[in-house]
């Protein structure tokens, strides 16, 4: 039998907790502005925020899922609730049938554009303003590579689905 492997050390555990704690405060303070000021989820302004970063305003399901982070039944869900208030358009890939394309309407550009001022003195109030430039030269570069590691893996929308290729 071999040995459990080690726990984490008191400075691997103190940062861990640092880093999850911080990022829930700072996902909690900026959802609670999103929905107050644009009746907006999280990630539903991930999705919004994604697609307007985007040279055509559109991208496969699949890659929003892999960038936002999200499962695919969930990013569906949120994406037809985007969609019932004409924030995006959903339509078939015209380079892949099984794809399906979001695109943001101009309704979900001007949301974008109305909360995004807020979102961002959010974000600075509560992330960057305690930092001094050394700090955040260090958070980029550590939770750049952090994240580069992280994502190194197959995406998620590459992974297969649960329950399926099964044979009874």
């Amino acid at each position: 039998m071999s040995d459990p492997a080690p726990g984490l050390n008191s400075k691997q555990l103190g940062a861990y907790f640092a880093l999850m704690e911080v990022s829930s405060l700072l996902q909690y303070a900026v959802d609670e502005h999103l929905r107050a000021d644009g009746d907006l989820s999280y990630v539903q302004f991930q999705i919004l925020a994604r697609l307007v970063d985007t040279p055509e305003g559109r991208l496969r399901m699949t890659d929003l899922a892999d960038g936002v982070v999200y499962s695919r039944s969930g990013l569906t869900y949120q994406a037809g609730l985007l969609d019932k208030r004409g924030l995006i358009t959903r339509s078939p890939s015209p380079d892949d049938e099984r794809s399906v394309m979001v695109t943001v309407t101009d309704a979900g550009r001007a949301l974008i554009a109305h909360v995004l001022p807020g979102h961002v003195d959010r974000v600075r109030q509560l992330l960057f303003e305690p930092m001094t430039g050394k700090d955040l030269a260090a958070l980029s570069t550590v939770l750049g590579r952090v994240r580069d590691h992280m994502r190194a893996t197959p995406p998620r929308s590459a992974k297969p689905r649960a329950g399926r290729n099964r044979t009874d």
